[in-house]
């Protein structure tokens, strides 16, 4: 079966670092997570730290340079993923679809799929 990478993509200036999340949010997600591992849709999922303690590496001209965050060139920023196997493209975005639909209507969240290029 496929694998798919899911992005998870905020704006790191709508969701500052003290942010409390609801308890039912959390409630949902959890219910949510324990549902796509059951399925064995699930292989690994994780947040990531904000781009403030965060380093970009880049490779250009023969040579490497270091930017430390946070990026405020950046406004929307990778905040998790979630390494999905499912049967097709449809699955996952089924998964992808009620993963957003588990978080406050006024978070504005989004999700990148890209199947895993297994060849």
């Amino acid at each position: 079966m496929p694998r798919f990478l899911s992005l998870v993509r905020i704006d790191e200036q709508d969701l500052p670092a003290d942010t409390e999340f609801p308890p039912e949010f959390a409630q949902r997600m959890a219910a949510l997570l324990e549902e796509i591992t059951k399925a064995g849709v699930m292989l690994d999922t994780a947040g990531l730290r904000p781009t403030s303690e965060a380093t970009r590496v880049t490779w250009s001209g023969g040579k490497l340079s270091y930017t430390d965050g946070p990026f405020t060139e950046t406004k929307e920023v990778v905040g998790g993923y979630a390494l999905l196997q499912a049967k097709d493209m449809a699955e996952a975005l089924e998964w992808a679809k009620r993963f957003l639909e588990v978080h406050p209507a006024e978070w504005t969240v989004g999700l990148e799929v890209r199947q895993i290029d297994e060849g």
